[in-house]
């Protein structure tokens, strides 16, 4: 029997994370919600959920003694090591900081900072939306072409060499990224139907495969 990968879900206090926790295990994950370094050491993968003001979840970060070793498994997964998903706010934090949060300091692992959406569309984008997607990276294996995926958000971080997909909303706003083992996505795959679903099936097919 083929065992399930073992993913650790970043519990800081904030986030849907009950909800990444049921997709994950539906894509076929053994999934733990934990503030152990340890055991989020010691999993295939690890997730950074993450749900409301920027300023916020970096704040529950830091007063859940996390914020060092997210910053530090993000980067070492952007150099090929253990994979690292984040979602939502969990993306954003990859980022210096957020227009949302001045003077609040994000992971750093992508160097540009997170803009408020611009355009004459309603803030937040709270719904479906189409993504322009890189069909040739692993994210987005077995998806059909034109996915429709579910937002919530107000603020974006900027399309770079970084980004893999993306989404009209006013402008080309920044869907989901990818740095070898570092995957984020803007969108919510836990709560976006089978796309969403195939979105973390084929994050789980990279963590028992030889980092580099």
């Amino acid at each position: 029997m083929t065992l399930r990968p073992s993913v650790a879900i970043f519990d800081y206090g904030i986030g849907n994370l009950r909800s990444a926790q049921k997709a994950l295990e539906f894509a076929g994950a053994e999934v733990t919600l934990t503030n152990d370094k340890s055991i989020l050491k010691e999993s295939d993968g690890v997730v950074l959920p993450g749900v409301g003001a920027f300023g916020r979840c970096a704040e529950a970060l830091i007063d859940s003694d996390l914020f060092a070793l997210a910053a530090a498994m993000a980067k070492e997964a952007a150099s090929g090591c253990k994979p690292f998903l984040g979602i939502c706010i969990g993306m954003q934090l990859l980022y210096n900081g957020s227009d949302e949060s001045r003077g609040t300091k994000g992971l750093g692992v992508i160097d540009e900072q997170v803009r408020a959406i611009k355009g004459e569309v309603k803030i937040p984008q709270m719904q479906w939306n189409k993504l322009n997607c890189d069909f040739t990276h692993p994210m987005f294996n077995g998806i059909e072409e034109d996915p429709w995926v579910y937002f919530v958000h107000s603020y974006s971080a900027p399309i770079t060499q970084e980004s893999i997909a993306s989404c009209d909303y006013g402008e080309d706003l920044n869907a989901a990224i990818a740095v070898n083992n570092l995957w984020a996505t803007q969108f919510h795959p836990e709560k976006s139907g089978k796309t969403g679903i195939t979105v973390l099936k084929n994050f789980l097919s990279i963590l028992n495969s030889d980092y580099t």
